[in-house]
């Protein structure tokens, strides 16, 4: 008996067309018009990481873009008071804890989990209390997923920056902790999430191996692409690459 598994949602993280606007000043490009325009292109959601010192996106961007959208709206980022209030006002789809510093470059590490017990057990409350599906973003550990579940989590997201360092020498080596972690996921009921240095290259794979994925969140390899391709032609690539699971 065949088993129905639904089609890995694309949203497009568009924290590096925030980078360039800011690079300048003013308002261009102008990020609401990006989220929009990746929406008519085909992304299935929209995927926004505002840090303290709002280097990319805003806290401002977050509200503008929060009334516009059609499809997914995700907020990824350390769950600090300001954030917190951030989601609650907003009320995104999904909110997506990411234990990354203040002065992190880019997310480089999952939740421990145990460590955050009793803190991530109530932000999990307090934001599935508002309505906000949550996530909380961890490394290709299975005992993190099940402790993902146990303190409240919708989903959980997979930390794939260790799959795209190994997957160009060994893709079966690359993709094995995240297969494990994925099932121990799926065994405690929770939903899917993936995203960090996910590409044209390695998109694919990944899918294929795990096709239960319920999203992968995409920017700079996306953003980047987009500078060769045009950005309509790129989700449409990325849309391809997610097809052939």
């Amino acid at each position: 008996m065949l088993t129905f598994v639904p089609m890995t949602k694309l949203s497009v993280n568009i924290n590096k067309i925030a980078t360039i606007r800011n690079a300048r000043g003013g308002d261009t490009p102008n990020v609401a018009k990006a989220a929009l325009d990746c929406e008519a292109f085909g992304a299935q959601g929209i995927t926004v990481h505002p840090r303290p010192d709002e280097r990319h996106i805003r806290y401002s961007d977050v509200r503008t873009i929060r009334p516009t959208l059609a499809t997914e709206f995700n907020i990824e980022g350390n769950p600090i008071p300001s954030f917190v209030d951030l989601v609650l006002e907003v009320k995104p789809d999904q909110v997506t804890l990411v234990p990354d510093a203040p002065d992190a470059i880019t997310s480089n590490a999952g939740w421990n989990i145990p460590a955050n017990r009793v803190f991530l057990s109530g932000i999990c409350r307090k934001f599935k209390a508002a309505g906000i599906r949550t996530s909380i973003f961890i490394d290709p550990i299975p005992e993190m997923a099940r402790e993902a579940a146990r303190v409240g989590a919708d989903r959980v997201e997979l930390y794939t920056a260790g799959y795209a360092l190994q997957y160009p020498s060994d893709p079966g080596k690359a993709v094995e902790a995240y297969l494990h972690t994925a099932i121990a996921a799926r065994e405690c009921g929770l939903g899917l999430n993936a995203g960090h240095d996910l590409s044209l290259d390695n998109l694919a794979y990944l899918l294929h191996t795990i096709p239960w994925i319920d999203e992968v969140s995409i920017g700079h390899a996306l953003i980047s692409d987009a500078l060769y391709f045009g950005l309509e032609r790129t989700i449409g690539l990325y849309l391809g690459e997610i097809k052939k699971k």
